[in-house]
């Protein structure tokens, strides 16, 4: 039977649009990057001041966790978003277009944050329905700075006295249907890690070639042997890329460089994978390199985990947003993507689901829209009540006395 409660929750995420859309646009106009984000966390502070929430800084970093006490008592649940730019300069054209130079909101964090904050707002309205304490996780430093894992390590999964026992995220996406939520069980996002790879040989004149070691065809035979090393010994049903995105040597044209360089990134679905590519790699290059009668030194620099969602959590998120936002708005996503998300560190500790909120902008078709992180992305803010809908039905889901949810 279809819950008034839940699907109402539309319409009064509606009744706060202003304040999220205006929240929003503040922050996209200043944006800041990394894990240090000032202005960003008192724009936070002052938009929850007066509600009736328990809220900590961070001390590593600038992050922000408030906690919501339900009206009975209960396990507690986490709503996670991220606040942080990233290194673009802009080129969109709007009003509220970024005042700072070479610094933009491109990936649509500054959203994130507006949309959490207006779920807290709405969640306050509903104290009394919860059995429970809400953690709201404002983190900075997503884009490559592990902020979720500087949250972790400062408590933020114990916040409300206690491990909370389910986590959800959101993320919009500008190629989406606008307001439309998109997910999976399992594998969500890919891992994402970084080598480099030095290969040293002997320099000398151009026209003399048997008087060098040359780097470069060592450091070109890595690049396909890297590909047979997927190809051939990563398992197709266990999918893995590898990228060479930079390879660099030499100064002019007469001369044989002593050094060549490559750079790229692996990406996973599993962890398993990930630590046979890692361990492999660096075999192969020095391998390759020995051949040639060069020195290698391969380093490896871990990034994100892979995303998993929790099956349970992700079916129970798809059949929120049927009953929040209608039947054609929940898509069960065929594949995952091999984009990487910090989120990915508080999945592997506790349940949970992460999930897309499509933000496609009107008259624009999903596939020709600039896409996230292009200097000239931009959303769909009527998206905004969905998101905001979203983490409040997941909240009051999880938490609905005697604990009986839609997923079970």
């Amino acid at each position: 039977m279809p819950d008034a409660r839940l699907a109402g929750l539309r319409a009064e995420a509606e009744t706060l649009q202003s304040a999220t859309v205006e929240l929003r646009r503040d922050l996209h106009r200043y944006p800041e990057r990394g894990l240090q984000l000032p202005r960003t966390q008192e724009k936070i502070l002052q938009a929850l001041d007066g509600l009736p929430l328990e809220i900590t800084r961070g001390k590593s970093t600038t992050s922000v966790t408030a906690v919501l006490r339900g009206g009975q008592p209960g396990p507690a649940v986490l709503l996670r978003a991220d606040m942080d730019a990233l290194p673009l300069q802009e080129d969109t054209g709007v009003e509220y277009a970024s005042t700072v130079e070479g610094s933009m909101h491109a990936c649509g964090h500054d959203a994130h944050t507006a949309m959490l904050v207006s779920a807290a707002k709405l969640l306050t309205r509903h104290a009394d329905e919860l059995a429970g304490s809400v953690v709201f996780m404002f983190q900075p430093g997503e884009e490559g700075f592990h902020g979720a894992r500087h949250m972790i390590h400062e408590g933020v999964l114990d916040a409300a006295g206690e491990r909370v026992e389910r986590v959800f995220g959101l993320h919009i996406i500008a190629n989406m249907p606008a307001g439309q939520i998109q997910t999976r069980p399992g594998p969500l996002m890919a891992s994402a890690d970084t080598f480099s790879v030095q290969v040293i040989g002997k320099g000398g004149h151009g026209s003399a070639p048997h008087h060098t070691i040359d780097p470069i065809p060592a450091a070109a035979e890595m690049v396909g042997a890297l590909q047979t090393l997927i190809t051939r010994r990563v398992s197709v049903f266990e999918p893995a890329v590898l990228s060479v995105t930079r390879i660099a040597a030499g100064t002019t044209t007469n001369i044989v460089p002593e050094t060549a360089e490559l750079e790229g990134t692996i990406r996973t679905l599993s962890e398993s994978t990930r630590a046979f590519v890692r361990a492999e790699l660096p075999k192969v290059c020095e391998a390759v390199g020995t051949a040639h009668g060069c020195r290698v030194y391969a380093d490896i620099e871990p990034g994100y985990p892979v995303t998993v969602n929790d099956p349970l959590e992700a079916g129970r998120a798809l059949a929120l947003a049927r009953e929040v936002l209608g039947e054609d708005q929940a898509v069960v996503m065929r594949d995952p993507i091999m984009g990487a998300e910090d989120f990915s560190y508080v999945l592997q500790r506790v349940p949970g689901a992460f999930a897309f909120v499509g933000g496609c902008p009107p008259d624009t078709e999903p596939d020709e829209a600039a896409a996230n992180h292009s200097n000239r992305v931009t959303y769909d803010e009527s998206a905004f009540s969905a998101g905001v809908a979203m983490h409040a039905a997941f909240a009051l889901d999880a938490l609905r006395p005697p604990h009986r949810t839609l997923a079970g």
